[in-house]
């Protein structure tokens, strides 16, 4: 099973932000954390369910990568970022890290 696009909206388990999904959507744009749900991209199977810290950045080409490390059992996840995350945040945090890729 590959990708499945999940429309949800959801509220932020970090800092309280209510989120309109849109079917990628899988962080908060405003404070950049996600939640352990998936195995794979939108199969909401993970049984951790624990918070996903954005540790740091990537540049990609033209793209911004968050990795992604979650509190509860350690596992790692790349996303892309989207033009509505707060990048300025993330610049910061990975530079007060000096994570910066």
């Amino acid at each position: 099973m590959g990708f499945v696009k999940r429309v949800e909206n959801f509220k932020c388990e970090k800092c309280g932000q209510e989120i309109k999904g849109n079917g990628y959507t899988n962080h908060c744009p405003v404070c950049l954390w996600s939640k352990h749900t998936d195995i794979k991209p939108g199969d909401r199977k993970a049984d951790c369910l624990g918070l996903m810290e954005p540790i740091e950045i990537l540049s990609k080409k033209q793209d911004f990568h968050l990795i992604h490390k979650c509190l509860k059992c350690g596992l790692k996840k790349t996303n892309i970022m989207s033009g509505s995350d707060n990048i300025d945040l993330a610049l910061n945090n990975a530079k007060n890290r000096n994570r910066f890729g």
